[in-house]
């Protein structure tokens, strides 16, 4: 009897144990689980206050000028910059002789004029028709009525004197009259060497377009081979970039230029490029004009009045008008209009590569009644060569 008691009571214990653990669980599975730790925030500066809101100064720590570090003396550290690269001087060759390496460049000239008149001299009968398909040759070549009537005259006269004609006697015959009518006789130094003074001043003047600012670039060149220091005025300040290119061109040679504001005052530009030319101790001061069409009153006053101011200073040694060989008789036309203005002491004749009218030469010098002193023969930087009249008559009939 008491084991069957002591089996209840083991019994009831053990239930009751159960019946804790259970409803113990099903407690703990309903609670809530506990909130999330709160992060760490940290608070933002404060932003700066002006007036009533500004907040009251804190005492700092501060150090008295004996307990100041001062400098030792010793020297500070210099960083050194790289130098800027100067651009290359380049070394023009000798204008010597330059007209006869460049004869090449008058082949279309030669085929035209020179050629032509050969083919024409060398017939069996030179009848009228003949002699005027010869007038026809050098009118074509924008020889000029004249010169051309003269020319033929000429040549009938030594044509029926020489009698037989051999190719060789007709080639001489015909270069010693065309380099009679081109000029050998005249004065075609370019003036940049004046006996009492320096620098030389030389104005270059012309309409756009002829290659104006090209040609004092390439004359600085022509000017440096042979030795001759040189500053560049760009005094045309109507054209964009104009004086840019100039300087370019003078930056090649190691040629100092004077520029101004773009629109400025042309004749204050070739007065202080004048200046510095003289400071610096200068051989020649090439001064770059305006070159509007020729046309407007208003830069045909203007370039007379650039020349004014220049002899303010010193007597211009050079005015060099810079023609297109390809416009024939517009050329002369300019011609005329500029001569009008300035006193024109020599032509530059441009563009007479690859061109039939090479005998602008001639037409132009009796339009002036100045020689043509340098002619331009490519897009190169040395094809600008000082006029040579027997090379260029050599170039024009060939070998």
């Amino acid at each position: 009897m008491d084991i069957v008691i002591l089996a209840v009571v083991i019994a009831v214990v053990v239930l009751g144990a159960l019946g804790g653990l259970i409803v113990g669980s099903r407690r703990k599975k309903q609670l809530p689980p506990p909130p999330p730790a709160a992060p760490d925030i940290t608070a933002p500066p404060a932003e700066p206050h002006v007036g009533d809101e500004a907040e009251t100064p804190r005492e700092e720590p501060r150090r008295t000028i004996e307990e100041v570090d001062l400098p030792d003396g010793s020297a500070p550290v210099v960083v050194e910059e790289p130098p800027a690269e100067a651009p290359e001087i380049e070394v023009p060759e000798p204008t010597a002789g330059r007209l006869v390496r460049l004869r090449s460049r008058l082949s279309r000239s030669q085929n035209a004029l020179g050629k032509g008149l050969l083919t024409l001299l060398s017939r069996e009968h030179l009848d009228e028709d003949t002699w005027e398909e010869i007038e026809d040759t050098l009118l074509t070549a924008d020889v000029g009525v004249l010169p051309t009537q003269e020319l033929v005259e000429r040549l009938r006269e030594r044509v029926r004197v020489l009698g037989t004609r051999t190719p060789e006697e007709l080639r001489t015959l015909l270069r010693d009259e065309l380099v009679t009518l081109v000029g050998r006789d005249m004065d075609r130094t370019v003036k940049t060497e004046p006996e009492d003074r320096k620098p030389g001043i030389v104005m270059v003047v012309g309409v756009n377009g002829t290659g104006k600012t090209t040609t004092t670039g390439k004359l600085a060149r022509v000017l440096v081979a042979d030795g001759q220091s040189v500053v560049l005025g760009a005094a045309d300040t109507f054209r964009a970039a104009a004086a840019d290119q100039l300087q370019t061109w003078g930056e090649r040679v190691g040629a100092h230029t004077v520029r101004g504001p773009e629109g400025g005052d042309p004749a204050s530009v070739a007065f202080d490029a004048v200046k510095e030319g003289k400071e610096m101790g200068a051989n020649v001061v090439l001064i770059d004009t305006a070159g509007r069409l020729h046309t407007k009153t208003g830069l045909m006053d203007e370039l007379g009045k650039v020349k004014r101011v220049v002899e303010k200073q010193a007597p211009v040694d050079e005015v060099l008008l810079v023609l297109d060989a390809t416009t024939g008789q517009n050329g002369l036309v300019q011609a005329r209009v500029f001569s009008e203005v300035v006193n024109i002491t020599g032509i530059v004749l441009t563009k007479l590569d690859g061109t039939a009218k090479g005998g602008i030469v001639v037409a132009v010098q009796r339009e002036l009644g100045v020689p043509v002193k340098l002619i331009g023969l490519g897009e190169g930087a040395d094809d600008l060569a000082p006029f040579e009249p027997e090379a260029f008559v050599d170039a024009l009939i060939g070998e």
